[in-house]
């Protein structure tokens, strides 16, 4: 199969390599171009990396020289592993330049025109890509994926309001100290301890989710009428976000009714046709004492959601413990899913897959 050639821009950092990690081999797609800082630009990607992954630098990309970031890359689409401070103008030269632009940074996850898409949960919201290229007179596009704590406890919710209804939820996240980038949190800080807190991290589990449960309509996102109270610690583990999570529904239901819609629900059908689609996406584990990031982060390649502890809460109406791996599901495999995602939408053409016009009904 031809494949479409793609950019990885900040490719040397730790969500860049999972970008290079998850791309070599895959059906779809091949790297093209890194890129790096002036540091590693006009390098060898082998000699100016510091790999922080398992095993050696890829062969495959270990003599690709790494190039500034430019939107002047001889590619068909880009992922973004670019820090905040540079990915907001550096991300909207490339969508002005034509690229189809996949991005884990920050800056523009709650803009009107940018969905902020996991395929599991609101694939109807790639709708906004039309509606963004026409207000910003962009031949190419910008896609988001969500902060990785959000990802973490989105898709539980997501089934919970689509069966039961859902009006609010009170979440607190253990967050692995990778989600802070290399070299994550000093070792005097977190060995022995636990951070209750994470900058601006409360303020994107009660304002994301919001978003990416809402409805399509008229060109913009209508919010879910969901209130969420969030507070997020940073823990002593390497990688798995977890959160304990009780909600209040818009109806009276028994335990057993929830454990069994977590354990038969199915995602949208378009997924089941994209190459890495976790399958399942949802485990749910009956063990008391699970999830637990050790044991289930990896779960679905990294990409499949853990739930268990469903119990009535004394409080609101349901408890649970969820865990998504948050620098695969949550950042680089989550956008090469999305971007899956979009090339089966024919938003990113793609000369050897079959295209669905209309892939999914506006809410």
């Amino acid at each position: 199969m031809k494949k479409l050639k793609v950019g990885i821009l900040a490719a040397t950092g730790s969500v860049g390599q999972r970008f290079v990690e998850h791309l070599i081999d895959h059906p779809w797609f091949e790297i093209g171009a890194l890129t790096g800082s002036s540091r590693t630009a006009g390098r060898p990607y082998g000699e100016g990396v510091h790999w922080l992954l398992d095993g050696d630098v890829p062969a495959e990309v270990a003599d690709m020289i790494v190039q500034s970031t430019k939107p002047n890359l001889d590619v068909d689409l880009i992922f973004s592993a670019l820090p905040t401070s540079e990915a907001l103008e550096t991300e909207a030269a490339f969508a002005a330049a034509g690229y189809p632009v996949l991005t884990n940074a920050s800056p523009y996850r709650m803009h009107d025109q940018v969905p902020l898409l996991i395929p599991e949960v609101n694939p109807q919201h790639t709708q906004l890509i039309p509606h963004q290229q026409e207000v910003q007179g962009w031949d190419g596009f910008i896609v988001a994926n969500a902060n990785c704590s959000t990802t973490s406890i989105v898709l539980p919710l997501k089934i919970l309001q689509d069966i039961f209804g859902l009006q609010s939820a009170v979440v607190t996240t253990m967050q692995a100290i990778s989600g802070a980038g290399y070299p994550g949190v000093s070792s005097m800080d977190i060995i022995d301890n636990i951070v209750p807190y994470i900058k601006n991290e409360d303020k994107k589990l009660e304002s994301e989710p919001r978003k990416i449960m809402g409805k399509f309509s008229g060109g913009l996102i209508d919010f879910a009428p969901v209130k969420i109270s969030a507070q997020a610690n940073r823990v002593p583990v390497i990688d798995g976000h977890m959160g304990s999570v009780s909600a209040k529904l818009g109806q009276k239901v028994s335990v057993e009714e929830v454990i069994d819609c977590l354990e038969h629900w199915q995602g949208p059908e378009i997924l089941r046709e994209l190459p890495t689609t976790p399958k399942p996406a949802l485990i749910y584990r009956w063990e008391p004492d699970r999830p637990q990031p050790k044991l289930d982060r990896m779960a679905g390649h990294g990409l499949a959601w853990t739930v268990g502890k469903v119990r009535e809460c004394p409080v609101l109406d349901i408890r649970f413990m969820c865990i998504a791996h948050n620098t695969l599901r949550g950042a680089a495999s989550g956008s090469v899913l999305n971007a899956e995602l979009l090339v089966k939408q024919g938003y990113i053409p793609h000369p050897a897959v079959k295209t669905i016009k209309k892939p999914v009904a506006a809410d």
